[in-house]
């Protein structure tokens, strides 16, 4: 039974490392969630208390970020009120339309709230523009999150049951 669980906690950290780049899998929970059943499973010998404390906050901070990415980047060249919910209304429309909503619903949110907030078009591309790279600088770093997290639970599994004194 040990087995098929190390299996299913490895498929939980490979689909979510595909998930800090696919926005369509919840990959810092996946990674997390293979983590912690991996010190489970070991009897929290190699991953004690401190160690997933700190690989959870790291998590947790990369949800963050992935929330709040292009509305910040909107919000940094400028936006309007009406632009930053368009951002916000637009990433949450895009996750129906997989991969390409999620690349453009932001920009087209942003944009489309700018327009109606009587800015130029223009201007409203800019911001619109400013919003998807918000989104970009997000998943990079909840890309870097994602693999901080599998790094240090690389380190705590080398380093033994030593260093979880819990």
């Amino acid at each position: 039974m040990d087995i098929a669980l190390y299996v299913l906690a490895a498929l939980l950290i490979v689909g979510g490392l595909a998930g800090a780049v696919l926005p369509s899998l919840p990959g810092i929970p996946m990674i997390f969630g293979g983590i912690w059943l991996v010190a489970a499973v070991d009897g929290y010998r190699h991953l004690g208390l401190w160690w997933l404390l700190i690989i959870g906050v790291l998590g947790a901070i990369g949800v963050i970020v992935d929330f709040v990415a292009s509305t910040l980047g909107a919000k940094r060249v400028g936006a309007s009120k009406l632009a930053l919910w368009g951002a916000t209304l637009g990433t949450l429309a895009g996750m129906f339309f997989g991969i390409p909503g999620l690349l453009f619903g932001p920009f087209l949110g942003a944009l489309a709230g700018e327009l109606a907030s009587g800015t130029s078009m223009l201007r409203s591309a800019h911001v619109g523009i400013g919003t998807w790279l918000g989104l970009l600088f997000g998943t990079l770093i909840k890309l870097v999150l994602s693999f901080v997290m599998v790094g240090l639970f690389g380190v705590a599994m080398l380093l033994g049951g030593a260093a979880s004194a819990t």
